[in-house]
């Protein structure tokens, strides 16, 4: 299950917070992007870069125990040398690009996804009729795709599948479609501090925001606005 998806069904947890860690109060447009086409064998999901990690977990479950050639890059402020095997390393401004291209087992895949939940992983990989396209860079903060066609587009990942479960976590509004366009605003209200902690690092880590999401879905030309208020 996606974050925004969580947020919408009251069930926050960590990974919903890592999504909040970096916002400070204000509002924030062109958020969660997402772009849902109904095609002959399935769907083609498209979205901005804040699915991604949500994406990896999803297709990596699906392959188990199983192996396939993955591609791409783990991205980190962390030096993950000698915690994973990488082909190559980029680095720009305290950002280190891990470029991956080896066989990986879904298992190993969520292994490191557990151990560094704060990394970014930009991989490229299929199982069965699942298949993961994602650009092997880091996002750019505050940038959600370029502006075409009267809105930004969803353009930093794509998932192919015909897994319903999956599109309907992304799409809730109607379960039957053929084009979906889904825009998010973030509203920061408020900043929880948490009590009794001095260390200012350990402050900003567990602080939780507290606001609304204002969620804007095109489904086959209806345009239906829903709200829904978090803490994460």
């Amino acid at each position: 299950m996606n974050f925004i998806k969580k947020i919408f069904d009251g069930d926050v947890d960590e990974s919903v917070h890592l999504q909040f860690q970096k916002f400070s109060k204000g509002e924030f447009r062109n958020r969660a992007l997402i772009e849902v086409k109904k095609t002959g064998k399935g769907y083609s999901i498209k979205t901005s870069a804040e699915f991604v990690n949500g994406l990896v977990r999803t297709v990596a479950e699906k392959l188990g125990k199983e192996s396939t050639k993955v591609t791409g890059a783990i991205v980190s402020t962390q030096d993950l040398t000698g915690e994973l095997e990488f082909k190559d390393k980029k680095q720009f401004q305290g950002v280190k690009r891990y470029l991956i291209d080896k066989e990986m087992t879904g298992t190993e895949i969520i292994d490191l996804l557990e151990k560094f939940p704060k990394n970014f992983f930009a991989l490229t990989f299929e199982v069965e009729d699942m298949k993961l396209k994602t650009k092997p860079k880091a996002p750019k903060s505050g940038k959600a795709g370029k502006e075409k066609d009267g809105g930004p587009k969803a353009d930093f990942c794509s998932l192919k599948t015909s897994d319903k479960n999956i599109v309907s976590g992304f799409v809730f509004e109607r379960e039957d479609f053929k084009d979906t366009r889904i825009n998010h605003t973030f509203f920061v209200d408020e900043i929880i501090m948490p009590k009794d902690e001095e260390d200012f690092a350990k402050i900003r880590e567990i602080a939780k925001r507290k606001g609304r999401i204002f969620r804007k879905a095109i489904i086959d030309g209806q345009e239906i606005e829903t709200e829904k208020e978090f803490v994460a």
